[in-house]
C-alpha cells in the first residue's frame, strides 16, 4: 500500500471511509496485480462476508479516484494495483500468468512519443511485454515450446 494512511487516501480522494474500501485496499496493498476473485477472497478473510459485486463497486470507486489503476493483459482477467501515476508497465509470464511491474526507460518516457498522434495528447501508454518468468522457466521441460499465441505445447520429438 502506498506510504500514505488509508484513510487518508480515501478522504484525499473524496471518498467515504467505509470497511470494504480499507480492505480491497490492504488486498491490492498485499497482492498487487490481483483479479477481483483473490481480492473478494482477501477482503472476506478480513470482513467475513461481502459480496464479489461489492468488490467490483470498490475497484470502481478506487479506479475513478485514482488511488487504483485496471490493467488487462490480453486472455486474463481484470487485474488491479496500487501503483498510479507514474506509466509503468508490465511483464507477464506466459504459462503462469504471473504480473510484475516494469519501469518505463529511465529518464525518460519514449513510449508516449507515438509515430502517429492524431492530434491527440498522449498522457499514458500500456505496454506488456510476454515472456516465461523465472519460476517457470525452471520447471519447463525442454521439449516444451510456446505456440505463436503463447500457450505452452508439446515440441515434436
Amino acid at each position: 500500500m502506498p506510504t500514505a494512511d488509508p484513510l487518508d487516501l480515501l478522504r484525499g480522494a473524496g471518498l467515504r471511509v467505509t470497511q470494504p474500501r480499507l480492505a480491497v485496499l490492504a488486498a491490492l496493498a498485499d497482492a498487487p496485480h490481483a483479479d477481483v476473485e483473490a481480492i473478494a477472497t482477501a477482503t472476506r478473510t478480513v470482513l467475513g462476508t461481502v459480496s464479489t459485486q461489492a468488490v467490483y463497486d470498490v475497484l470502481r470507486a478506487l479506479t475513478e479516484a485514482g488511488l487504483a489503476r485496471r490493467i488487462e493483459p490480453a486472455g486474463s482477467p481484470a487485474r488491479f494495483e496500487l501503483r498510479v501515476g507514474d506509466n509503468h508497465h508490465h511483464v507477464v509470464c506466459r504459462l503462469c500468468g504471473s504480473i510484475a511491474d516494469v519501469d518505463c526507460a529511465v529518464g525518460e518516457r519514449p513510449c508516449l512519443t507515438a509515430s502517429e498522434a492524431h492530434g491527440f495528447v498522449i498522457d499514458e501508454a500500456e505496454v506488456t511485454y510476454w515472456g516465461i518468468c523465472p519460476d517457470c522457466s525452471t520447471r519447463t521441460s525442454p521439449t516444451t515450446t510456446l505456440s505463436p499465441l503463447g500457450t505452452p505445447s508439446e515440441g515434436t520429438r
